[in-house]
């Protein structure tokens, strides 16, 4: 009866080990599964990353085209901010 005991528990062992393998939580769907959550996350987040990036541009390009304005103000028509001084020196 004891030679017979030590493959039963072997087979058992074996059996569990298998169902983990197959149907547990680090089960081979299981790792296929975070795997396509975390590919689609990653697009997600590059999406995001392009957005952000369009978003800074557009911000940048405001604040240079303000800049620009102004500049453009201050030598073609004379704009002065308050508080300041305008100077002209001629030649």
């Amino acid at each position: 009866m004891g030679n017979r005991l030590i493959p039963l528990v072997l087979f058992a062992l074996l059996v569990i080990v298998q169902a983990q393998l197959w149907f547990g939580r680090g089960s081979l769907t299981h790792v296929n599964e975070l795997q396509k959550e975390l590919d689609h996350q990653k697009q997600a987040n590059e999406s995001a990353r392009r957005q952000m990036e369009q978003l800074k541009a557009e911000v940048s390009d405001l604040k240079e085209g303000l800049n620009m304005v102004e500049e453009r103000a201050r030598q073609e028509l004379g704009m002065v901010k308050p508080n300041e001084i305008f100077v002209q020196i001629a030649k």
